[in-house]
């Protein structure tokens, strides 16, 4: 009865696609451990370092003593502590917006906003290399999904002119783009957003912390998980728009809310990201060494040949670096590549050592 799971699998396999997972035994942010081997990490989304930092660390491991490993509840049940609250202002303030709400993970954060805001009679639009969880998203709402052409905003300003019969009109657009490291031009889609009343959801996932964007969304999401180095999502808006989404986002009411200790984890990061503003400063020198055009810490070496991506990628692992090779689906068809991430904690050794194996690799 499930012979198609192995055929599947299969078909995985020969299309250079199978993928698995690797066991870290140790991770200090610069260095990971796999299978015993230590590699210079750069698959990390830990861009400041501030996972590994011992204010942070500690401040986890004091909560983690206070309220125990887990919240026992959705957060409208038991589940909101007062690092809960805390974070949430702390949020607001950092967002400069007056409210904020915490999802679990960033993709319930997509999930429960743009489920909860549209629905049959409206549509959702969005760039065409937006992140996977916006998509699921979208699909759910039951929304009408429109795609606009990467970047480009006479593509997008052409669905708004067509689509002036839905009730309500959502864009929604990564800022960093998660596999091309690339920036969306923000404040002109709020301007066009404005001009043909519709609404704006910025996803800053990879931006908090690292990248700032000129323009003014009226909904702003964001993680805990990649430059504050803890767990969860938010999203930050409006008091009313905080409210409607605490009574109808269900990947918030229908789930049991973040670890008291990883609110903790977070309200201690943006603390120290405000004390430590050298992490940032290094962030982008080390960025600038490795790839001077580059917009954010995430660099793409596109390659394209599925099991060639995975051959370097594996080329680099015995070289002693720890380098993804990313495939289709999360990919289009045809553009496999090499996702290598900049981190603050990098050494210029470490780059140059990255880059010359990267030229014996991939010859020009």
């Amino acid at each position: 009865m499930l012979e198609f799971i192995n055929q599947e699998l299969e078909t995985q396999k020969q299309a250079g696609l199978y993928r698995s997972l690797n066991a870290v035994t140790k991770n200090n942010g610069r260095l990971i451990e796999i299978d015993g081997k230590q590699l210079v990490n750069f698959c990390s989304n830990n861009y400041l370092g501030l996972a590994n930092h011992p204010k942070i660390v500690e401040q986890a491991a004091t909560t983690l003593k206070e309220f125990g490993v887990g919240a026992t509840g959705s957060a409208l049940i038991c589940g909101w502590t007062k690092y809960h609250e805390a974070l949430v202002k702390k949020l607001a303030a950092y967002k400069k917006r007056a409210a904020a709400i915490l999802f679990p993970t960033g993709y319930q954060a997509n999930l429960g906003a743009i489920t909860a805001l549209v629905g049959e009679e409206d549509t959702v639009i969005i760039d065409r290399l937006n992140h996977a969880s916006i998509i699921d998203a979208c699909h759910l709402s039951k929304a009408k999904l429109q795609v606009y052409k990467h970047r480009d905003l006479a593509s997008l300003e052409a669905v708004l002119k067509r689509s002036a019969k839905f009730k309500k009109r959502l864009i929604v657009t990564d800022t960093v783009f998660s596999m091309d490291g690339d920036l969306a031009p923000l404040a002109e889609i709020v301007k066009l957003a404005k001009r043909y009343d519709a609404i704006t959801l910025a996803d800053y996932a990879h931006a908090t912390g690292v990248v700032e964007l000129p323009g003014e969304p009226e909904i702003v999401m964001g993680t805990l998980s990649k430059a504050l180095g803890s767990l969860g999502g938010f999203i930050a808006g409006s008091e009313e728009l905080i409210d409607f989404l605490r009574n109808k986002a269900r990947s918030f009411i229908y789930t049991t809310a973040l670890p008291p200790s990883a609110c903790a984890a977070a309200i201690a990061a943006l603390e120290v990201m405000e004390q430590e503003p050298e992490r940032r400063e290094r962030l982008w020198s080390n960025i600038n060494y490795f790839h001077s055009s580059a917009f954010s810490p995430i660099i793409p070496i596109i390659i394209g040949d599925n099991e060639k991506t995975v051959r370097v990628s594996r080329q680099l692992y015995d070289r002693g670096f720890f380098v993804s090779a990313i495939r289709p689906p999360t990919v289009p068809d045809g553009e496999a590549r090499l996702r290598i991430t900049i981190t603050s904690e990098h050494t210029k050794e470490d780059l140059e050592c990255l880059a010359s194996s990267l030229r014996e690799l991939i010859p020009a």
